[in-house]
């Protein structure tokens, strides 16, 4: 609680303690903001993914639409259309991820954990059955499993 009153007092703590402002060795105190802008660079190029992920995702669509039979989907084209459509939802999450970890002095695990299992459900959206072995199945479940619980203790009260 005292901790608590000290933030309150001194503002709240916005950055990440590994990459402080202030450090003693001047070096390192340049590092940590060459790292900063760094992230700052990644989450624009981010945001440009995005961006060309959704033109990607219009372009998909246009031409799924244009061929053959006009205005119909094959199953196939329903899962390159899903696929497409979870790269994007995959690069935001992403951003928000970057967002965060320059925004705040907390760690968002759960949503780290939900980046993962979208990008793990994608794979499973997207996946060829008749393509791959038992051991791949098995080890998809494996992680699949293993993200579901962790999200679900991540995120239970205490």
């Amino acid at each position: 609680m005292e901790q608590q009153d000290q933030d309150a007092r001194h503002g709240p703590k916005l950055l990440h303690d590994e990459l402080p402002k202030e450090h003693e060795d001047p070096l390192i105190r340049r590092l940590h903001l060459v790292i900063r802008q760094a992230i700052k660079l990644l989450a624009v190029l981010m945001v440009l993914v995005i961006i060309w992920g959704v033109l990607d995702v219009i372009y998909v669509l246009y031409t799924k639409f244009v061929s053959p039979p006009v205005l119909l989907f094959e199953v196939s084209d329903i899962f390159v259309i899903f696929g497409a459509f979870m790269v994007v939802l995959i690069a935001v999450e992403i951003f928000v991820n970057i967002r965060l970890y320059l925004g705040t002095n907390i760690l968002p695990i759960r949503l780290v954990v939900a980046t993962a299992l979208m990008a793990i459900a994608r794979k499973v959206i997207i996946l060829d059955i008749d393509t791959v072995t038992a051991m791949e199945m098995l080890a998809i479940a494996a992680v699949v499993l293993a993200l579901g619980v962790t999200h679900w203790l991540v995120g239970k009260p205490d």
